[in-house]
């Protein structure tokens, strides 16, 4: 075990040359980021997730209630020891074989099969009211630490100045501020992984597992390396949209059209900007030019820049797709059907759709399916 721990910190893979971990040990005059400071963020995720709970039943569910947001879920299957066999142990999604024999065991019509296992299925999904009450709780904490993560960076000198970030590289004292950040979003990412255990199963469980899993590696590869000052201009920069994605979530929920609109178009373009503009321009010419220039590449530098540039790639992916169907539906007009898109399409076709009167229902599905992918492909290289 002491060769495996001695393996994964080697010092000439995490730090620049010359430099070692007994270096960057925290004496009475600084202070550095070390990897016990993490363990923290376990008990502080029990913590949030608690903290979730009391917010969704004591403000979340009021506030839905209020907005007239029915508790009521979809329609339940009928009781049928057999076909919830079926449904448990074998399959959701039975072929048509299995559906013809179905039909002569329980002398059903194959249609009428299908419709309780398509209710058996939408059972399993989450109600109106409990995604409201979850977008609220993201909501709410999106905006807080955004607003948080603003006003500690303009207070910093590598907010407008990105070569602070790499002036006196590795040796930048931790601030009792920027541990706070850190931890509060660790303990935010820990907190959603612990809770996919608690909460109704979805089809997204494994992507949305490996997404968390994901950015809390990110987040504590770029803690334990030091590289806290360009992570935290990072996390800043992709919060912002996360805010207009689940307030215009919430107003979907409410069956606000109009607001749903205007914050999923501030969306966009929020998510355009940045990506395209801010985060090539400012990020990613400070990890690869400024930090070369003033530090100079070594390994896990390499690691890190490798995830950012991917993250670009994603970014410019998702933002041409977006543009590319918004032309189209702005020149067809509003079209009768999709000939076989991929899933991406789909999901991206049917958001731009939902802003034409009488689609609001399609908005429903992508709102859970955007979310997730946009999610996943933004954090899982950040």
């Amino acid at each position: 075990m002491a060769g495996i721990l001695a393996w994964f910190w080697n010092e000439r893979f995490w730090l620049p040359h010359n430099v070692t971990w007994a270096d960057l040990k925290n004496t009475d005059e600084s202070t550095f980021p070390q990897a016990e400071d993490l363990y923290l963020a376990c008990p502080l995720a029990f913590c949030v997730f608690m903290i979730r709970l009391v917010f969704e039943r004591f403000i979340a569910r009021p506030c839905a209630l209020a907005l007239k947001i029915q508790a009521n879920g979809p329609q339940k299957a009928q009781p049928n020891a057999i076909l919830e066999k079926v449904f448990t142990a074998i399959t959701k999604h039975p072929d048509e074989k299995r559906l013809e024999g179905l039909s002569k065991q329980l002398d059903w019509d194959v249609r009428t099969i299908q419709r309780w296992f398509r209710q058996r299925r939408n059972q399993e999904k989450p109600s109106t009211l409990t995604r409201f009450c979850e977008s609220m709780w993201r909501f709410t904490f999106y905006l807080y630490i955004f607003t948080y993560g603003v006003r500690y960076l303009k207070k910093t000198p590598w907010l407008w100045n990105t070569r602070e970030c790499w002036y006196n590289y590795p040796y930048q004292a931790l601030t009792v501020d920027l541990h706070y950040y850190y931890i509060l979003e660790l303990s935010f990412y820990l907190s959603l992984l612990f809770s996919q255990f608690t909460d109704i199963r979805r089809k997204d469980f494994l992507l949305m597992f490996m997404h968390h899993v994901a950015t809390i590696s990110l987040i504590t590869f770029s803690y334990v390396n030091n590289m806290a000052r360009v992570g935290t201009l990072v996390m800043c920069l992709h919060d912002a949209a996360d805010v207009l994605l689940e307030a215009a979530k919430m107003a979907n929920y409410a069956k606000c059209q109009r607001l749903c609109n205007v914050l999923f178009i501030m969306f966009g373009l929020v998510f355009i900007s940045s990506r395209l503009g801010i985060y090539p321009v400012w990020i990613l010419n400070s990890t690869l030019f400024e930090s070369w220039e003033i530090v100079g590449p070594y390994p896990s530098w390499w690691v890190f820049n490798t995830l950012l540039v991917l993250l670009q790639a994603l970014h410019t992916f998702w933002s041409y797709l977006i543009v590319k169907i918004a032309c189209r539906a702005i020149s067809r007009g509003k079209p009768k059907h999709i000939t076989k898109p991929s899933e991406t399409k789909r999901n991206i076709y049917w958001f731009l759709l939902g802003f034409h009167e009488g689609y609001i229902q399609k908005l429903k599905f992508v709102l859970a399916s955007s979310y997730t992918m946009l999610r996943l492909s933004l954090l899982n290289a950040t």
